[in-house]
């Protein structure tokens, strides 16, 4: 049974079935919820007949069950302080659950009046004796008895510049006391928990015992981090560009500066399959950028034909006409044409041309002006199908104004040079001031 005070009908039936808890109904009392789980099967019984729940045990009761059985209450450091009970405020009378794992699922076990009782339902499953009949756990190791340990059996405590504990696999959890530091690695796609120690020295042995931490070991050192002379200079030797951005925050192309390591802040990043691939990290940007300078696509890049310089907007007008394109003018854009936006990221080039194409919206290019923008959007083919509907309608109009003249009247030419009549064909008579 359950207490919500904010319905009006605060007491709620419930009945476990097939590891599930089932909803009786809400009621305004709670003999009528109690009423109402009586009547479920297998809960009927004859007036006067014994209750079939027993009353619930103190927390001394609870322990000296627990003796009496020859079980063991298994502690933890969580909030109830024993293994596999939790603390529920919705239930006044019965606030602590217990539950354990059992084949990759959790079971539930029941609600009881106090923690022992939850932790004795606990200590009565096959798992729990199993824990209790395991041998204790070594004492935690201090932070020297662990690089003693380390040194003792030959392994390396991988340091980490980007971790905050220092060590490589080593994460800090303040959620625990007593050990809060936690050992993980990375096998296949998945991190795996390798346990939690007291020191972080301790956590990085137990890291350091893992075949991934040993490879690492054993692989050759890396080199030490370039300063940013040194990496032009080395770039130069190679015969390498360091490819400029002005949309990038270091200034590199496929660069980005990440404050999250202070001795490597900057971290390459590039496309591949559809998805963003890091190449590492580095201590300046020249090196990082020297790294992706490296990579086929960078080199690609550099020995690609430079880029036209960019035109005013009096060149672009003048190439649209060469060209015999019109640029789509459109009064709902910030930039006056059609398919232009502007986007202040980039200094130098801050119009950029896009097309709407199968449904999604296509990047053209960047650009120094809305003119010369509105000339790249000009030369696609949804421009110019949009081009090719204008005069359609322009015909149209023409079309009708003249089926609207009256049928007597030609449409001949008349001229006029310096305001004297000089021609006319038309039939009728028309008079000039």
């Amino acid at each position: 049974m359950h207490f919500d005070s904010s319905k009006s009908k605060p007491y709620k039936a419930e009945v476990q079935r097939g590891g599930t808890q089932v909803g009786l109904g809400n009621y305004q009392t709670p003999e009528e919820a109690a009423l109402c789980y009586a009547r479920t099967p297998g809960r009927r019984r004859p007036h006067g007949a014994a209750p079939l729940e027993p009353p619930p045990l103190t927390a001394e009761e609870a322990l000296r069950q627990a003796e009496a059985e020859g079980l063991t209450l298994l502690h933890s450091e969580s909030g109830t302080g024993y293994k596999g009970v939790t603390f529920k405020r919705s239930s006044k009378s019965r606030p602590y659950q217990a539950q354990l794992r059992r084949g990759g699922k959790d079971v539930y076990l029941g609600r009881f009046a106090t923690a022992e009782e939850a932790a004795l339902h606990v200590a009565r499953s096959p798992e729990a004796q199993a824990a209790a009949a395991a041998p204790p756990a070594p004492p935690p190791l201090t932070a020297e008895e662990a690089v003693r340990q380390a040194e003792a059996e030959g392994l390396t405590l991988l340091r980490s510049a980007s971790s905050s504990t220092g060590y490589t696999g080593v994460v800090f959890d303040s959620s625990r006391r007593s050990k809060p530091y936690m050992a993980r690695v990375w096998r296949g796609v998945k991190g795996v928990s390798l346990g939690r120690f007291a020191t972080a020295e301790e956590a990085a042995l137990c890291y350091a015992r893992t075949p991934e931490a040993q490879a690492a070991a054993a692989a050759p050192p890396e080199p030490p981090p370039m300063t940013a002379e040194e990496a032009v200079r080395q770039a130069e030797t190679e015969g390498l560009t360091l490819l400029r951005s002005e949309s990038s925050n270091s200034g590199y192309k496929c660069v980005v500066f990440d404050s999250s390591s202070e001795s490597k802040p900057y971290q390459v990043k590039v496309g591949r399959g559809g998805k963003k691939v890091t190449l590492g990290r580095f201590a300046t940007a020249e090196e990082a950028a020297l790294s992706y300078a490296r990579t086929p696509k960078a080199q690609a890049a550099a020995a690609a034909p430079p880029a036209p310089l960019p035109m005013t907007a009096e060149e672009a007008v003048r190439q649209a006409e060469t060209e015999g394109l019109p640029l789509l003018k459109s009064v709902s854009s910030s930039t006056g044409y059609t398919g232009v936006s502007f986007n202040g990221s980039s200094k130098s080039k801050p119009y950029q041309a896009k097309v709407r194409r199968g449904g999604t919206q296509v990047a053209l290019g960047r650009f120094a002006t809305a003119e010369e923008a509105a000339l790249c959007y000009a030369r696609t083919p949804e421009a110019q199908a949009a081009t090719q509907q204008l005069p359609a309608a322009s015909s149209r109009k023409r079309k009708v104004e003249s089926e609207e003249q009256p049928p007597d009247v030609q449409a001949d030419v008349v001229v006029i040079l310096e305001g004297r009549f000089v021609e006319s064909t038309m039939t009728m008579t028309t008079t000039f001031e």
